[in-house]
């Protein structure tokens, strides 16, 4: 394995294939998982990635570079002959658009970032000088997307993980070479040559997911009608509450719609009498009784949450997502 005294740029250009560089999980749900990537499958993705975005430049790191998103930020800057530029070198975000150098520029970003950005006028039009803004790490909204169009903002929504190099699918269609299938579930499962090669020091794990040269997510997904991925969240996000299975990025995303609510999570959580109850974690002064009846106006009764916990902002990890134990535990504090 990758020794923490080397470099990404001195690994890429290694003259033989070097060790596998160690990327952590977020850790959103459980034990971070430590993923040993192979030099190749980080080189496959970034190929991909050029050749679906039908450009190459320099690339603005607004991620942290110890998760997969931004290792690959990073290493599509470097091989296209370019040193990224970090936003904590610089005062703000606009400040470090204005250091860029090359007529292309690119960065990658999740929903929460791209959602706060949209609302300072300065960043949003900094992010329109760019030729493409890769987001991921969560569902984006299509109203969040909308928004990002109108301001002149190009969003490509990626989804992947660290056991695939990062986004491998790009707006619903996988990248060059990168094999999809569905399971009789709606487990997504991956292929090709950004695969991993293992979890370190937990070979049993690794057998579990990694598959006849397949990758088994823990997501569950549709194709639409056009043959693209919509990611319906992963699979224990469906919450079997009172014997009935309830899709939680489904509620979440109807929330959002509210117009009192700028942020929202859904998730269940352990109930005597329900199994599992529906909370709904809301940034926004919106009472349960109005956002119960919001949800039962698009979906079904039992859709509906049953708490509410409100927030200032909603509690995020190192990469951006959502910190789902600390919203469990929250809710269990409410109660």
């Amino acid at each position: 394995m990758v020794s923490a005294g080397v470099t990404l740029d001195a690994w890429l250009s290694a003259p033989s294939e070097p060790d596998p560089w160690v990327v952590e999980t977020s850790g959103s749900t459980g034990r971070p998982k430590r993923v040993l990537l192979p030099r190749s499958s980080v080189l496959a993705s970034v190929a991909a990635s050029a050749r679906r975005l039908g450009a190459e430049g320099q690339w603005l790191l607004a991620l942290p570079d110890a998760f997969v998103a931004g290792l690959q930020v990073i290493a599509r800057s470097l091989v296209a002959g370019h040193a990224p530029v970090r936003v904590e070198d610089h005062a703000s975000f606009v400040a470090a658009t204005a250091a860029m150098t090359t007529e292309h520029r690119f960065t990658s970003l999740v929903p929460t970032q791209l959602h706060r950005m949209l609302e300072v006028p300065e960043e949003a039009a900094a992010l329109a000088t760019f030729h493409t803004v890769l987001v991921g790490g969560g569902p984006i909204d299509p109203a969040l997307r909308r928004r990002a169009e109108e301001r002149g903002v190009h969003v490509v929504a990626t989804y992947g993980a660290a056991e695939t190099a990062g986004g491998c699918v790009y707006d619903g269609v996988p990248l060059d070479g990168v094999g999809l299938a569905l399971d009789r579930d709606g487990r997504i499962r991956l292929a090709g040559p950004t695969l991993f090669a293992g979890y370190q020091d937990d070979p049993a794990l690794t057998a579990e997911v990694l598959v006849d040269g397949w990758y088994l997510t823990s997501d569950a997904g549709r194709l639409d009608e056009d043959g693209r991925l919509q990611v319906l969240g992963r699979l224990d996000d469906v919450v079997v509450t009172g014997g009935v299975n309830v899709p939680a990025p489904a509620v979440a995303a109807r929330l959002r719609e509210h117009p009192g609510v700028r942020a929202a999570e859904v998730l269940g959580v352990p109930d005597e009498e329900w199994g599992n109850r529906l909370v709904a974690f809301v940034v926004g002064d919106v009472p349960l009784a109005e956002l119960r009846d919001w949800v039962g106006a698009e979906h079904p009764r039992s859709w509906k949450p049953r708490q509410l916990v409100a927030l200032d902002d909603v509690p995020l990890l190192g990469n951006g997502k959502p910190d789902r134990l600390a919203l469990r535990r929250l809710a269990q504090e409410a109660s």
